[in-house]
């Protein structure tokens, strides 16, 4: 079964599949998480047999919602996917589009509801090995300084995201 997603074709949110997005670059839906401990932020790094940014770090978890899916549900089912956490609160933040090259050919141009949770001391990740190869609890200001310094270990969306909406995302962190 393809994986279908929403994404605007002339005008229109229709569902397209997902790959035919991204090599398109066409504008389409996603959502991403950050799950914070205090100051902390949980970041995972993409497993090598993903399809774009392999090894790459990036935010807590991210995915498109299949058509017809709510941005909440959706979260809270990759949340589970991802990294076996369920049950966990998420606030919406906001809506921010982006567009970005993530390498072989291939484009992110998503318009992205941002949720995050707080995960409590006790409460830890068992990452899905097929979705995620690692994970690390960070502070914020070193994870901000790093994407700096080294840009090229991160994900483009998480860049995008710390350095152009880290006071929407992180306003009581």
């Amino acid at each position: 079964m393809t994986d279908m997603i929403p994404a605007w074709v002339n005008g229109t949110l229709t569902p397209v599949e997902k790959l035919e997005a991204h090599v398109k670059g066409l504008r389409h839906k996603a959502i991403s998480v950050f799950l914070m401990r205090g100051d902390k932020v949980l970041l995972q790094r993409r497993a090598l047999g993903k399809y774009h940014t392999p090894g790459l770090w990036a935010n807590t978890c991210c995915t498109h919602p299949h058509w017809g899916e709510a941005a909440m549900d959706c979260a809270t089912r990759r949340l589970d996917q991802e990294l076996g956490l369920d049950g966990v609160t998420l606030t919406f933040r906001d809506t921010v589009e982006y567009r970005a090259d993530v390498g072989s050919g291939l484009i992110e141009h998503e318009v992205v509801d941002i949720f995050v949770g707080d995960l409590p001391e006790g409460r830890e990740a068992r990452p899905n090995p097929d979705e995620v190869m690692d994970t690390i609890w960070q502070p914020l200001p070193e994870v901000m300084r790093a994407v700096v310094e080294t840009p090229h270990v991160f994900t483009p969306w998480l860049q995008i995201y710390l350095r152009d909406h880290a006071s929407v995302i992180f306003h009581d962190a």
